[in-house]
């Protein structure tokens, strides 16, 4: 798939931008500040419904207004899609499919697909667990939307059942709430297990290509005993373990079991990743898992939009190199650069001057891809 049109109102710093785009390479150039990022954020809204970069969806909308509107013509491989966005301040969001008012935004999951790396890309290596949650998940909904519904479930349950145990209810109030946090959980985890072990070999594949010195895996760490790819099983050693915690999770007000404690533990040879690693294999490690999305992804048989966001200064010539490769053999890639001569000169493409809120077309498409 790709975008042929993207139209943003009062969202960030545009007023007012229609962007007409083509197959193949979109570069913009802008110092930090004109407005670069936030067409990246657009595109990435829509692919899950939330910003790379704020928490809440306020920082969105323009000064001054109560909503901002992201709205992209794509292409697939039979037909033009049309996905509007109303992102609201004071009421919820809103979307539309080809002009049709649909019933929740998350209809929209599925129709624009991107994968992002940008520097910030090290805190999946160094960073938090939920870092690495935020990965898996955003993999899983990528290959299979239906799966954001589940995960937002899984949120919506897990609040509630915390609220409680905050308020040190009884087992009675608990139990309808344990059952979901279970069932959902459960789900989670067995999604998360099947990913991975399609991932993995790929992960390991590119990452050997890259840096040979020594292997990388991933283990899936988890409070449960065994997780398993059915997720039956999993919501019953959830619950088993919620019995066994309970106490501890009144005192704390906190639940103790679910995938929201999980982490991804990647490791070099015989040693976790963060806290070993060097700068140079963390910059690899967090490669290989953005090249590997995007394998697995062209696995499925899914084409997404690659995103590169200022992560060129940030290369050596070696990692540099592999992600060339990639942003040439992609149906569209989007590249921003503060300035021109950070782009590498085997990539070119169509140019856009992006400065003050407004984008300009600098240079005729060189290197587009035909087709669909």
């Amino acid at each position: 798939m790709f975008i042929k049109q993207l139209s943003l109102t009062t969202f960030r710093s545009y007023t007012n931008l229609e962007l007409d785009l083509t197959p193949g390479i979109s570069i913009f150039i802008g110092r930090n500040g004109e407005g670069k990022t936030n067409i990246i954020e657009a595109v990435l809204y829509l692919s899950f419904l939330s910003s790379h970069r704020v928490s809440t969806d306020q920082p969105l909308v323009q000064l001054g207004n109560t909503a901002a509107y992201i709205r992209a013509k794509t292409q697939i491989p039979d037909r033009e899609v049309l996905v509007e966005l109303e992102i609201n301040n004071n009421k919820a969001n809103r979307a539309r499919i080809n002009q049709n008012q649909v019933r929740s935004q998350k209809e929209i999951f599925g129709i624009v697909q991107a994968i992002y790396f940008s520097p910030e890309d090290l805190d999946l290596v160094r960073g938090d667990p939920s870092e690495r949650r935020k990965f898996i998940d955003q993999l899983l909904i990528l290959r299979s939307p239906r799966i954001a519904g589940i995960i937002s479930d899984y949120e919506r349950a897990l609040r509630q059942r915390n609220s409680l145990l905050k308020s040190r209810a009884g087992a009675e109030s608990l139990h309808a709430w344990d059952e979901q946090v279970a069932n959902f959980g459960g789900e989670i985890i067995a999604a998360r297990l099947q990913t991975l072990q399609d991932f993995e070999p790929i992960f390991q594949e590119i990452y050997k290509k890259i840096s040979a010195e020594k292997p990388a895996f991933i283990k899936y760490k988890t409070n449960i005993e065994e997780p398993s790819f059915n997720a039956e099983i999993n919501k019953t050693k959830i619950l088993e373990r919620m019995r066994t915690t309970h106490t501890a999770e009144i005192e704390r007000g906190l639940t103790l079991s679910g995938p929201h404690r999980d982490d991804l533990l990647l490791n070099l040879g015989n040693h976790l990743v963060k806290g070993y690693a060097s700068h140079g294999e963390s910059w690899s490690i967090a490669l290989s898992l953005k090249l590997a999305t995007y394998q697995l992804l062209k696995n499925d048989g899914l084409e997404p939009i690659l995103i590169l966001d200022d992560v060129f200064s940030e290369l050596d010539e070696e990692r540099r190199s592999h992600l060339i490769e990639l942003a040439n053999s992609a149906k569209q890639t989007f590249i921003t650069v503060a300035v021109e001569n950070d782009l590498p000169k085997e990539l070119t493409g169509v140019k856009y001057l992006v400065k003050s809120g407004s984008v300009t077309k600098i240079s005729l498409p060189l290197n587009s891809k035909e087709g669909d």
